[in-house]
């Protein structure tokens, strides 16, 4: 048990970092990935995900594969592709969704456009499923501001966020924060999909947001426990996901995302509110 659960993580730094890097990773970005979820905006943060990959791409060919430049050029370009999402729903008839769509199609084609005009289909592999077990010192102080950010600022706004999960056009009639949180929280999701970026890659940082959030909505109702259970799915599945790839030569990211995957599914099945557990309360209704 002790060579097959902890040995890896004892022996070998980069287990260590990997491990760390994703645990960060998810302790900002399932939370978010819970707000999302209230908001009916999870494809939103599918989009976001794209979205990213040009200015990463254009960082990667300006300063080949280097943290900080791929970094900002993710930000620009999820700024610019939330802004022009929702300048275009708003000034035309195209509905916000439609306009998101359109937006990470085209920047995804881009981004993998830009990675090979430079790169090798390596570089490309790279780039959409990032590399978790060689993450650096940078990485991960960038992983670690980035949840720390994000933590911080849920804690400021919690009672606005929430408010705007549940009726935002009250939250808008009563406080001048409606707006402004909106677009705070856009912010948060970009900020943790680049980190993610760091370690999952473009395809794959999503999963680690919302799959663990997902699963936490078939335990609980409350915002505070579903936000906790979404980071210990999250957890779970990190670990889960690194020594599955240690043991089984799998990729990594992948098997994260799976392991996260199975943890979505046995809740949809046996969670307080899944599939047997609502069955067995309408038959105990039925019966009374």
């Amino acid at each position: 048990m002790y060579d097959f659960l902890i040995a890896p993580f004892v022996e070998f730094g980069f287990m260590q970092r990997a491990l760390a890097g994703s645990l960060m990773l998810a302790l900002g970005a399932c939370p978010v990935g819970v707000f999302l979820m209230l908001r009916r905006m999870s494809l939103t943060g599918d989009a976001m995900a794209h979205a990213i990959l040009p200015g990463a791409a254009a960082g990667f060919l300006l300063y080949g594969l280097q943290i900080v430049p791929m970094t900002i050029g993710g930000l620009i370009a999820g700024v610019i592709v939330a802004l022009g999402a929702g300048a275009v729903s708003r000034f035309t008839v195209q509905r916000e969704d439609a306009s998101m769509a359109a937006f990470y199609l085209i920047s995804l084609a881009l981004g993998v456009l830009i990675v090979s005009l430079r790169g090798s289909s390596v570089d490309l592999m790279h780039v959409l499923f990032g590399t978790v077990l060689a993450l650096n010192d940078d990485a991960l102080t960038l992983i670690a501001l980035i949840s720390g950010l994000t933590l911080l600022t849920l804690a400021i706004f919690w009672r606005a966020l929430v408010a705007e999960c549940l009726d935002p056009l009250f939250l808008r009639s009563v406080s001048r924060l409606g707006t402004p949180v909106h677009f705070i929280f856009l912010g948060l999701v970009v900020l943790n999909l680049v980190g993610g970026f760091q370690a999952l890659g473009t395809l794959l940082s999503v999963g680690l947001m919302m799959l663990p959030a997902a699963a936490a909505r078939f335990w609980t109702a409350r915002v505070e426990p579903m936000c906790a259970l979404a980071f210990s799915f999250g957890a779970i599945s990190c670990v889960a996901g690194l020594l599955v790839s240690y043991h089984a030569s799998l990729p990594s990211g992948p098997a994260i995302i799976l392991s996260a995957g199975a943890i979505y599914l046995a809740s949809i099945l046996f969670g307080t509110r899944g599939v047997f557990n609502t069955r067995l309360r309408r038959h105990r209704h039925r019966t009374a």
